[in-house]
């Protein structure tokens, strides 16, 4: 009977260490291995790339800014007409 319980508690174990082990292993999110590309290879690059973008969207900021004054100035002049006409063919 000591034999039958000592066998079953270590095909129990074995079985638990098993399936323990089966977790074991290197995840999707683990890093490949003997990889030599760093994973900010060209931070300089990636940078001057920013820099470049900020640039190109403070020009047209200017020029939005440039616009935006013409129609204060116009609005503020009083010069602007608005000309409204209905097209009765439209609703048909």
């Amino acid at each position: 009977m000591k034999r039958h319980v000592i066998g079953a508690v270590l095909i129990a174990a074995a079985v638990m260490v098993g399936s323990m082990l089966s977790f074991y292993g290197t995840s999707a999110a683990a890093p490949p291995s003997r990889t030599k590309v760093p994973p900010f290879a060209d931070s300089a690059g990636q940078r001057l790339d920013m820099i470049g973008q900020l640039k190109e969207i403070v020009s047209e900021m200017k020029k939005q800014n440039k616009l935006l004054l013409e129609q204060n100035k116009l609005l503020k002049s009083g010069k602007l007409q608005v000309v409204v006409s209905i097209d009765r063919n439209a609703g048909r």
